[in-house]
């Protein structure tokens, strides 16, 4: 039986946050807030990161400083970042992180890192 990708966070704070979605509209709107929800729903719904390069938020891995992070698109240039639970993260023999590998995500922030 396959198993859904195991999602936490980094601290007590930051879940309080993301699961209250009346402080995450007041923080980013509307619009923002009910794309996070159907991110954060999708990767309820995953077994892997695998799963999500087909689904909307052009889920995508970092580089740089953020390297090891993966992001999805909200709105404008608001993105959901995550990285693998697991440090260092699988990689593939290419260097690029193995997404089938990574079972189990904590959830970081909404930011837009292109400021």
């Amino acid at each position: 039986m396959d198993k859904n990708l195991k999602i936490d966070f980094l601290n007590a704070k930051d879940k309080a946050f993301f699961e209250n979605s009346k402080q995450v509209t007041k923080a980013h709107g509307l619009e923002t807030s009910k794309k996070l929800k159907n991110r954060l729903d999708d990767l309820d719904a995953a077994q892997s990161m695998e799963d999500m390069r087909s689904l909307p938020g052009h889920w995508e891995e970092l580089k740089k400083d953020r390297a090891g992070q993966f992001s999805a698109r909200l709105v404008g240039g608001l993105r959901l970042i995550v990285k693998p639970q697991k440090q260092p993260p699988p990689t593939k023999p290419d260097g690029g992180l193995d997404w089938r590998a990574i079972d189990s995500i904590y959830i970081l922030e909404v930011v837009d890192y292109h400021d």
